[in-house]
């Protein structure tokens, strides 16, 4: 038999609500493990985190700026991931998506993949007014802060901004970990670290691009469908709202089976 065509795979998403990282970080890992073994569907997780400095395998230690006590003291939590990336920041006003998708058979290619999170991030900044693009060479999505409404590539930028950031990690083509775009992130929050080791360039959110500080994170996430389905190439209905902590433990058993 050939391959299934792409149109056939189902996935499930879930909106969690606001959680700090480390338990969403093991939540991962638990359906990471099902779905490698076959006793899960593909799901998609989307969560907005209490405030964290995450650090991925290529982080460099100087590019937080802080000091542990000091982030602490702050109320922000450091925590060390196998995703890849340098280092960046998850905080209130910015949706995190976590898919935890088997990319086998004919989806085993991770620039396509990488291409495709970037994708739900740019389709969902063009329904709010801003597009949107990747940069060669630089991981993400960006867009012109002098020109919200136009991209035509860094080249043309007058000005140009990280809007959302990605950091994946892979095992036996499952994939872990995911995207971050900020929507009304307070973009101080971002000068206790060097973004995604990046100096030289700025961070934005759909907010301060858009004049809208009135984004809510959790009902975005529930209207994704679409827009995961889309950029993702799977059939997605709808997403559970599954902000209810007991509900969360329970994905294992909403999960479309594999």
């Amino acid at each position: 038999m050939g391959a299934i065509p792409a149109t056939t795979r189902i996935a499930r998403a879930f909106w969690l609500g606001r959680r700090r990282y480390a338990a969403v970080h093991a939540l991962q890992e638990e359906l990471h493990a099902a779905r490698r073994t076959n006793t899960l569907g593909d799901v998609v997780l989307l969560v907005e985190h209490d405030p964290v400095i995450t650090l991925g395998r290529g982080a460099k230690a100087e590019n937080v700026l802080l000091t542990p006590s000091l982030l602490a003291a702050s109320g922000v939590d450091l925590a060390t991931t196998g995703r890849g990336g340098d280092v960046t920041y998850h905080g209130p006003g910015q949706l995190v998506g976590y898919p935890i998708l088997d990319l086998r058979p004919e989806r085993c290619d991770v620039r396509r993949y990488v291409r495709a999170l970037a994708e739900v991030m740019i389709l969902v900044a063009r329904e709010r007014g801003v597009e949107a693009g990747c940069v060669d060479g630089l991981v993400g999505i960006w867009a012109d802060a002098e020109r919200p409404s136009e991209w035509a590539g860094l080249p043309w930028a007058r000005r140009a901004v990280k809007l959302g950031a990605i950091g994946v990690r892979l095992s036996r083509w499952v994939t872990m970990h995911g995207f971050a775009l900020n929507l009304t992130t307070n973009l101080d929050a971002f000068a206790m670290i060097v973004p995604c080791g990046i100096r030289d360039r700025g961070v934005a959110s759909l907010a301060s691009l858009t004049g809208d500080p009135l984004l809510d994170v959790g009902e975005l996430a529930l209207s994704m469908a679409p827009v995961l389905a889309r950029g993702l190439d799977y059939r997605i209905e709808g997403v559970v709202d599954a902000s209810d902590p007991a509900l969360a433990l329970e994905l294992a058993t909403f999960a479309a089976p594999a």
